[in-house]
């Protein structure tokens, strides 16, 4: 089974699919039916899902066929397949927020505005994608419920990328075709990224986080994983109930290089990959500027203290300490760090992280975006990651250009870079609070200029992968 199986995103995404069904080609019936198979036939060996619901999908699919016949149409997302992490409430499904610590008093017990959104435009919901534990964790590894496999790699174990981890797998392996994740530091652009797919970090506030278990209500903002940035734009533009962004001409426009801080480090291939990006981009007649954005520095004080006490103010202290022996040892040391944390310290973070965002929405005076790396090496492999220090050096640099965007109250895309054969990385694309029709629309630009990234190579996968 290989990617052009897909029923959505090989035939030519979610544009392609509406018209399919509008035009009686096509079933939604027909399109979830061939994603359940799928998920049967992969997912025990990607592991990407935490719940399947193929009675209720079927069940409102066929709904949308019926809606559609009778003149009915709720949409450009009709009978759409979606998934949707593991820490939003979700109606008949179960939600563990990737934790094995009782939450029934803490976690939603009803569906949210923004899924009842996606139910109101026809969408069909497949079931529930994993996520790393409270949503605390980059890499996309998480012991208490387990961690998906990065579909892109046929020998080595590599992970996805986290919090969405599960989202970013899915969309991977071609098993929805729509994801929806939450981003508190990159939980949408990093597994994005490292999976080959687009990743939109919308605004704080764009949409409302009721039926949502956030580990942070200062950062976390729900986002979307998607196959290519026309299909993010038209989900985005569906939901928010806006025109869909058109991508305008590169000639001409001015974008901004971070390089100071987003830039450093960079593994080599990531290195290679974004100089390309930037050069073919050069060629189309874009203008590329150099810009400083020393605000960013104080994500490095910020997200250290800031997550930690997040988790604790989450779950209490008691709680925490009655309930540290059945959580991932990596989130359970991370909240010890919480503890001490004093009202007087998140104070001071909090006002410096608003001078910082002030600041830099005025870097943008003179360029329509900045771009830079997504992340600044592509997936590890779990080997790689069992090593505490190893763990760590490679998380911040997981985050060293994502968590900058949140910090300093942004917007932000992720594409891919064009690595044939080699592992997915990512093209960040950063805009101002607000902005998300303007990054969607470049992101549709460039995605066009860098040309399409292939799938990963799920007939072979299989062949060689034993389930999970």
């Amino acid at each position: 089974m290989s990617l052009a199986a897909d029923p959505v995103v090989a035939a030519g995404g979610i544009a392609a699919y509406g018209q399919a069904l509008r035009a009686g080609r096509l079933s939604a019936a027909a399109a979830v039916s061939a994603y359940l198979a799928r998920i049967e036939a992969v997912d025990g060996a990607i592991g990407a899902y935490e719940y399947v619901d193929g009675a209720g999908a079927l069940a409102a699919a066929r709904a949308v066929d019926s809606a559609l016949a009778a003149g009915r149409d709720p949409g450009p997302l009709a009978g759409l397949p979606v998934s949707i992490k593991d820490n939003f409430a979700v109606a008949g499904m179960p939600a563990h927020a990737g934790t094995r610590v009782p939450l029934e008093d803490l976690m939603p017990r009803e569906e949210g505005s923004f899924v009842r959104r996606l139910r109101e435009l026809g969408c069909v919901i497949l079931g529930k994608t994993r996520s790393v534990e409270f949503a605390l964790g980059i890499t996309g590894l998480s012991a208490p419920r387990g961690a998906p496999r990065n579909p892109w790699d046929l020998e080595l174990e590599r992970v996805t990328g986290g919090s969405s981890s599960g989202a970013a797998a899915a969309m991977g392996a071609g098993l929805c075709a729509l994801a929806v994740g939450t981003d508190t530091g990159g939980s949408v652009r990093v597994p994005a990224a490292l999976c080959g797919r687009v990743g939109l970090k919308t605004s704080a506030g764009r949409w409302p986080l009721d039926g949502v278990l956030p580990l942070s209500h200062a950062l976390d903002t729900i986002g979307l994983i998607a196959a290519s940035a026309a299909d993010a734009a038209l989900a985005y533009a569906a939901v928010q109930g806006v025109d869909v962004p058109a991508p305008p001409d590169l000639a001409g426009v001015a974008f901004g290089l971070p390089r100071s801080y987003f830039y450093r480090g960079l593994a080599p291939e990531i290195a290679a990959a974004t100089a390309s990006a930037l050069e073919a981009l050069t060629r189309a007649g874009a203008v590329l500027r150099e810009v400083d954005t020393p605000e960013a520095e104080g994500r490095d004080a910020y997200f250290p203290v800031a997550l930690p006490a997040s988790l604790i103010g989450l779950l209490g202290a008691e709680r925490f300490r009655a309930q540290r022996g059945r959580m991932d040892p990596l989130v359970a040391a991370r909240g010890d760090r919480g503890l001490d944390v004093t009202a007087e310290q998140l104070a001071a973070l909090e006002a410096a992280r608003a001078a910082h965002a002030a600041a830099a929405a005025r870097r943008f005076a003179d360029c329509a975006a900045w771009l830079t790396p997504t992340t600044t090496v592509t997936a590890p492999t779990v080997s790689e990651l069992a090593d505490k220090d190893r763990n760590w050096t490679l998380a911040m640099g997981m985050t060293q250009c994502s968590q900058p965007v949140n910090y300093l109250d942004l917007c932000a895309v992720s594409v891919p870079l064009p690595r044939p054969g080699a592992m997915p990385a990512g093209l960040q694309i950063v805009v101002p609070r607000g902005e998300e029709g303007r990054a969607l629309a470049l992101a549709r630009a460039i995605e066009a200029c860098l040309g399409p990234q292939p799938g990963a190579d799920m007939e072979t996968f299989m062949r060689s992968s034993r389930p999970r």
